[in-house]
């Protein structure tokens, strides 16, 4: 099967599961869902079928959107780009998701009414999948807003317009803060911190508030949702774990021994992890010290026995994929000038691996809020931000400029030196949702790769560039 051919009955398999919530139906639990590199399950840690019925999927606001408009399944529960321009497509852009209030990249001085012009309004949404994001400057921040340039308009300098990736509502059990700035988890909003000692009734209490957020804004609702459907909706989130379960080149990626899957991530993996496990710096609440061998899916492919014909094929692959976990978890990394990390700690240099920051077990986020800005969103990135705004700050007490294509925390606290830093997201289901990182500034995992060995001077070879691929495309 080519990859044409894979993509298209991905983008058939989601219109139908569209289908499905339209009319309330329900998904089988572990129903293999295919994306480009095999199939994507979600397992319902509750053993039933996965129903489509409830809140999350019914339209609670005024622009017909649901939280399943951004959040599908056969995305690993996001969205990728492919996928909504083949829904914009198909339906001509009038799919709820193409909404000018914030599908649009500037809800004013646009023209809707014709398929053109909602190809224009709608661009980075369907090439990025972004959505567009508006934040007020804090009253206090410690900075001010010089300028914005932004080539679609809305370069308002007191309420700020960014471009952003919608984030996985699965695998929620795993997550240390909400929201790429962590707004969602932030005593500025109403919501709080999550901790060790919290948990996991801030988490609840944060997705709940989410559901509002999102219900008031996304969809535009005159009315929050009511307390039962706050609660329906956090429960449902809750229940669900999302992997790779089958790779095409490998097979099945529980099979030799292997740990990989849905099921696995939903029970045991669930069942070890706390907030702060494994902290690389060492604020692991028990005190076990930090590892960076984060994952062992695939330990046992690591020296596979010699096969024939296809199945010697397969097991080169799960060669490959057990020498990209490898590296992952040991390939040396200098880290330098990562705003949250360098600075915070007064290290010109840190030694570390992938781990240093992708530190939850088998799972691939921080475990503890830790913002981070590694330069994704600079505008001397290694990979292409031109398609984004370009935001001038000003430290109001030693006048330091600062450009960014994204304040990120900084609109949260205000604080200067939150400027450009935003969390890890959870590593488990990536081949489902690309483009990578919070601006979609990654059309592949290729590009990924490439970013960090730029931006880091790491010298990973071709053959480690296709291992780490390999293995990647299997979380």
């Amino acid at each position: 099967m080519t990859v044409n051919k894979r993509q298209m009955l991905v983008m058939v398999v989601g219109g139908w599961l569209s289908n499905f919530a339209a009319n309330g139906q329900s998904l089988p639990n572990l129903f293999p869902l295919p994306n480009a590199s095999g199939v994507l399950e979600t397992y319902n840690t509750g053993n039933g079928p996965i129903d489509l019925s409830g809140p999350f999927f019914q339209s609670l606001g005024t622009n017909g959107r649901s939280c399943g408009s951004c959040h599908r399944p056969a995305q690993g529960w996001g969205i990728s780009a492919a996928e909504v321009k083949t829904r914009f497509f198909l339906t001509l852009g009038l799919d709820p998701i193409f909404r000018p209030n914030d599908g649009a990249n500037c809800d004013h001085n646009i023209d809707t009414s014709t398929l053109s012009g909602r190809q224009k309004a709608y661009s980075l949404l369907t090439d990025k999948g972004l959505i567009r994001v508006q934040v007020q400057v804090p009253a206090a921040a410690e900075f001010s807003v010089v300028s914005v340039a932004n080539r679609y308009g809305c370069g308002d300098l007191a309420t700020l317009s960014m471009y952003r990736r919608p984030l996985p509502t699965t695998n929620l059990r795993f997550l240390s803060t909400l929201m790429w700035d962590g707004r969602e988890s932030s005593t500025q909003t109403g919501t709080q911190k999550i901790t060790f000692a919290t948990n996991p009734g801030d988490l609840l209490a944060n997705l709940a508030h989410q559901s509002v957020d999102a219900t008031t804004i996304h969809a535009q609702a005159s009315t929050p949702p009511t307390p039962q459907q706050q609660q329906a909706i956090v429960n449902f989130e809750m229940a669900l774990a999302t992997a790779q379960a089958f790779d095409y080149g490998a097979g099945a990626l529980n099979g030799y021994g292997a740990n990989g899957g849905p099921v696995r991530l939903g029970t045991q993996t669930l069942a070890g992890f706390y907030v702060g496990i494994n902290d690389a710096l060492g604020g692991d609440p028990h005190g076990i010290p930090f590892t960076p061998v984060i994952f062992g899916l695939y330990d046992a492919w690591a020296n596979p026995p010699g096969h024939d014909s296809e199945e010697n094929d397969q097991a080169g692959r799960r060669a490959s994929i057990a020498r990209g976990q490898a590296l992952f978890n040991s390939k040396p990394i200098n880290i330098t000038g990562v705003a949250g990390l360098n600075d915070d700690l007064n290290l010109a240099t840190i030694p570390g691996t992938c781990g240093t920051c992708h530190d939850s077990p088998n799972v691939g986020n921080h475990s503890v809020s830790a913002p981070l800005n590694i330069g994704v969103g600079d505008l001397n990135s290694p990979l292409d931000v031109s398609y984004l705004p370009v935001f001038t700050l000003q430290n109001k007490t030693t006048l330091e400029i600062k450009t960014t294509t994204d304040p990120g925390r900084a609109l949260i606290t205000g604080l200067w030196k939150d400027v450009g830093r935003l969390k890890g997201p959870i590593l488990r289901g990536l081949p489902s949702r690309a483009p990578y990182f919070h601006n979609g500034s990654a059309n592949s995992l290729g590009d990924a790769i490439d970013f960090y060995n730029t931006r880091f001077n790491i010298g990973i070879t071709p053959q480690e560039k296709n291992d780490l691929i390999a293995f990647l495309s299997t979380l």
